[in-house]
């Protein structure tokens, strides 16, 4: 309906202005376009704000605890062994997901814990860690016996690239040339020669 009318007003202005229509369509969809990118820009800063509440409300209740990891995979939410409620309470559309999840020795207790994108990459396995908890939920890796090691950063296609291609470089600088070869034997020979 709005469009609608939009095109009827702009046409009118255009016939009294001798505006094509081709421009006109092209005005209105500069313009739809613009009012589109405002309104997802406000519904972002929205989502960001809202996220960064939720994380300081995550942090509030957290608790500075020793874990054993046993094991840290990324499984379905369904799969990943939690509590009934914490699946149920789960939107459907999520439920297939694959999380983060921390298998590790809690107290005398094993469980299941989830973890946060950020710390997930720290955790080492097979070593004990301090994290903050909440719950079920792992906000943030503190320490661990021996240092958190940061993930090794995944190279893109250029910086791999690079990589070939100086290594490249360095056996060719590695390995004399042919032609090198005959001239040091040549100017070898000759100085022999001399010294006769």
């Amino acid at each position: 309906m709005l469009q609608n009318t939009l095109l009827y007003l702009a046409a009118e202005a255009g016939a009294k202005k001798g505006i094509s229509g081709g421009w006109i369509a092209l005005i209105i969809v500069t313009v739809v376009l613009i009012g589109g990118f405002i309104a997802l820009t406000i519904a972002g800063k929205k989502l960001q704000k809202k996220q960064e509440e939720s994380e300081a409300t995550m942090r509030q209740g957290a608790q500075l605890v020793s874990i054993f990891v046993i094991e840290k995979a990324r499984k379905k939410l369904t799969e990943a062994g939690f509590p009934s409620i914490v699946v149920e309470q789960t939107p459907k559309y999520l439920r297939r997901s694959k999380v983060p999840v921390v298998k590790a020795k809690v107290g005398p207790k094993i469980a299941s814990l989830m973890c946060d994108e950020k710390a997930f990459g720290l955790i080492p396995e097979k070593k004990e860690v301090k994290v903050l908890l909440n719950g079920i939920y792992i906000v943030e890796a503190k320490s661990a016996r021996g240092g958190l090691e940061p993930p090794p950063v995944k190279k893109n296609w250029r910086q791999k690239l690079r990589d070939k291609y100086d290594q490249i470089r360095k056996e060719d600088a590695g390995t004399p040339k042919k032609g090198a070869d005959k001239k040091g034997k040549n100017a070898a020979a000759e100085t022999d020669k001399k010294k006769k």
